[in-house]
């Protein structure tokens, strides 16, 4: 029997449009109407995570910044894992040294040092989703979406760091050369010891303690509410899905996920634009009302 899910945004909830569908919209609370607890598993910062799901009348709780704070559907927080002072420091370093543009990531704020950088990066990860969409249109819609207002520019990021009343939760990089660009810097990075580098997409990093990761989280979430492993489900298309994937008693890919997360899940769904969130979690109610 199914207890919970967890399901990331990006590609799997949302559409293409960057929307939730309302066919997705009910099933999330039919499930929630039968006992199935429903929670979003997301890179994105509490705040920004809260006003993109709550427009929708959706509530749930959140895995937030892939996993470094943990919070329930009454936004009570059960779960933090943020980076080290000593750690962030040699990471912003490591990615300084390779020219590499970065964002710092709280519990409730994004610090960049660029905001042309931001908007563009912001774009690309757009037309990722949306190939649709030109590269100018993107970068309109970036410009005043509201991650942008939820971002907070500084001169440098470095002296940020040497804050001591700084809580840093993630890291992320982005370069438009995609991959190729972080091979070295990653290299190194992980090299440090005790840390989790996955990806949102094909041009960024994302860097997180070894703790924080959506799979780690997950079950330490469910611990909280006695749900064991077995009861748990995790939906997912990407990279930093991979730790709940693999966690999760049953693993779901959406059908536009990239093929390492088909390969280790136990199921694929339809995809983010066929409903396939809603798919499976009509399933889930089904298979729960026979035991």
């Amino acid at each position: 029997m199914i207890k919970l899910v967890a399901c990331d945004l990006d590609g799997t909830l949302f559409n293409s449009s960057l929307d939730i569908s309302s066919e997705n919209i009910k099933a999330i609370r039919d499930a929630q109407k039968n006992g199935i607890e429903f929670i979003i598993a997301t890179g994105r910062a509490p705040e920004q995570s809260r006003q993109e799901i709550r427009k929708y009348g959706i509530q749930t709780g959140f895995i937030n910044i892939n996993g470094a704070l943990v919070y329930d559907a009454h936004d009570q927080l059960r779960v933090k894992h943020p980076l080290s002072q000593k750690k962030a420091l040699q990471i912003a370093t490591i990615l300084e040294r390779h020219h590499l543009y970065y964002e710092l990531v709280t519990a409730d704020k994004i610090y960049s040092e660029d905001i042309s950088q931001r908007i563009v990066n912001f774009a690309r990860s757009m037309i990722a989703l949306n190939k649709k969409l030109s590269f100018k249109q993107a970068v309109a819609i970036a410009a005043g979406s509201n991650v942008m207002l939820s971002m907070t520019f500084v001169p440098h990021l470095r002296n940020l760091l040497l804050q001591q009343n700084l809580e840093v939760m993630k890291i992320i990089s982005f370069d438009g050369r995609g991959p190729k660009a972080f091979i070295n810097a990653e290299k190194e990075i992980q090299d440090l010891g005790g840390l989790a580098i996955t990806s949102s997409g094909s041009a960024n990093i994302e860097i997180n303690d070894i703790q924080a990761q959506k799979g780690p989280a997950l079950l330490d979430y469910g611990k909280t509410k006695n749900i064991q492993a077995e009861e748990i489900a995790a939906i997912g298309d990407n990279l930093n899905d991979a730790s709940m994937i693999k966690a999760a008693g049953t693993g779901v890919a959406m059908a536009n996920a990239v093929s390492e997360i088909k390969k280790m899940a136990q199921i694929i769904t339809k995809t983010n634009d066929e409903n396939g969130v809603a798919h499976i979690l009509r399933k889930f109610i089904s298979d729960n009302a026979k035991e």
